[in-house]
């Protein structure tokens, strides 16, 4: 049977503030309720259309929200979303055809991993800004699907004061390094996350680790997440099984940019941040990927939360698998 599973980054996909309420700047709110309701039509219409089975979700505001995008959908549905949002209130979530089975939630760094600085007065964390989720799926008798769903620090800088801009050339730079070192650190988590799922067994354990990762698949913090080097889609060794197989993850990116796609539209640029990254077990049912949006606004770095037209400013991926 065919099984669809994809990503999707909602872009503030929050219920508006509640009445009597002054908003906050700071946190994630729809401007109102009929901007909320258009939004979640929006959405709807184009989930219906790609039909995934399984959808990891971001910049989710609440299950509230989730639920009321999943009341719009054809269909019955099963939901679960990070208990573990960010200062803005976003997280991440799941909603699958299937029932969720196995819901876990994933946020600490793993041993050993230092604490991480974050500005400059010397504050740092221990966990994911913005926390995983994982869950098991069965679309078919006796097949188990693990999914494990996350967003990592975005490369979209906050300076001090909530400013997204600045002429301090140092201050950029250390910000920078600082978000580097946050996506570094919860990359690093996400693959312990992935060994705990594989079990040292990815040639027949079929995983799914799949998200805003804010960074294209060659970048060294999505890099992370493969595990042992080599045998990449696109490489030499693709072909040719060796002991990390057991224990790699693939990224699907390779085959969707060879057909041109993208997921985000950054300063002009097409950008591929947001992937799905599978077990060897997977491979040999995959049957296509793609990414579902052609237009995308621009995102900038001084306004990066700029009103447009579109349902997202992120382009949902989905790949097909035989299973």
């Amino acid at each position: 049977m065919n099984v669809i599973i994809g990503t999707w980054n909602l872009e503030n996909f929050c219920r508006p503030s509640a009445a009597g309420t002054a908003p906050d700047p700071n946190r994630c709110a729809a401007k109102d309720q009929e901007t909320f309701d258009a939004k979640v039509e929006a959405l709807a219409g184009v989930i219906a259309e790609l039909a995934p089975d399984v959808l990891g979700v971001q910049e989710v505001g609440s299950k509230q929200a989730l639920d009321d995008l999943v009341a719009k959908l054809p269909g019955t549905w099963h939901s679960a979303v990070s208990t573990h949002p960010d200062g803005r209130g976003i997280r991440v979530g799941v909603i699958s055809r299937f029932p969720l089975q196995d819901v876990r939630q994933h946020t600490a760094f793993p041993d050993h991993l230092g604490a991480v600085q974050v500005d400059d007065g010397g504050g740092t964390i221990r966990a994911m800004g913005r926390g995983a989720v994982t869950v098991r799926v069965e679309p078919s008798a006796g097949r188990s699907v693990r999914v494990a769903v996350c967003h990592l620090k975005s490369k979209l800088l906050t300076f001090p004061g909530n400013q997204h801009s600045t002429h301090d050339e140092g201050l950029r730079a250390r910000f920078a390094a600082y978000a580097l070192f946050r996506r570094g650190a919860e990359a690093v988590t996400m693959r312990g996350v992935a060994d705990g799922l594989l079990e040292g067994d990815g040639r027949s354990r079929d995983v799914v680790v799949l998200g805003d990762f804010n960074d294209d698949w060659q970048a060294a913090t999505t890099q992370i997440l493969y595990g042992p080097p080599g045998s990449q889609i696109g490489t030499g060794g693709f072909t040719h099984p060796d002991q990390g197989d057991a224990t790699r993850l693939w990224n699907l990116a390779p085959r969707i940019l060879e057909q041109g796609g993208f997921s985000r539209v950054f300063e002009g640029q097409h950008e591929l941040i947001d992937h799905i990254m599978v077990s060897h077990s997977l491979l040999a049912g995959l049957r296509s990927v793609t990414t579902g949006i052609d237009k995308l606004p621009s995102v900038t770095e001084a306004r990066p939360t700029a009103a447009h037209d579109k349902p997202s400013d992120h382009s949902p991926v989905t790949a097909t698998f035989d299973l």
